[in-house]
């Protein structure tokens, strides 16, 4: 499995891993926000960032965009059903209706200009590429991986 490999690779340096939400581990419907509890599941993809959280030099947290406030409720509850390993303290859901409807792009990044920069490698998994550009020319201290490289 390549992303296990990956991060085997890694086991000496300290991570924290922001894994994205929507066409990472819940399937993303276009143009359809709302509705979160009836996300299908990518398993695969859940099944090894579980296996990934488990490592003890990766602190493994969510980094997520919701349009409405009660967006962060829906995705919170499908954590807990499908990805419960994701704990409570490292879902960092953001609502762009809280957020004078923000762009996503400008969301995440501002997130992750704000991370705190302790010595750990920062890993950013994503599918938008537009989220990925924007944190590359503005970080050039995270590693930023596409949802691809959960896929064997």
């Amino acid at each position: 499995m390549y992303i296990i490999d990956y991060f085997e690779k890694l086991k000496d340096e300290k991570i924290k891993l922001y894994v994205d939400m929507d066409g990472v581990i819940a399937d993303y419907d276009v143009g359809v926000a709302y509705e979160y509890d009836r996300k299908r599941p990518l398993y695969s993809n859940i099944e090894k960032l579980e296996i990934i959280s488990k490592m003890n030099n990766v602190d493994i947290n969510i980094l997520s965009i919701s349009r409405t406030a009660v967006g962060i409720e829906e995705k919170n509850a499908w954590l807990d059903q499908f990805a419960p390993f994701f704990e409570k303290g490292r879902r960092n859901i953001i609502s762009r209706e809280l957020n004078n409807m923000r762009l996503s792009t400008e969301l995440k990044l501002d997130f992750v200009k704000n991370i705190e920069r302790d010595g750990s490698k920062i890993i950013i998994i994503d599918d938008d590429p537009a989220v990925i550009h924007t944190i590359r020319k503005e970080c050039d201290d995270v590693i930023l991986l596409k949802d691809s490289a959960l896929v064997d």
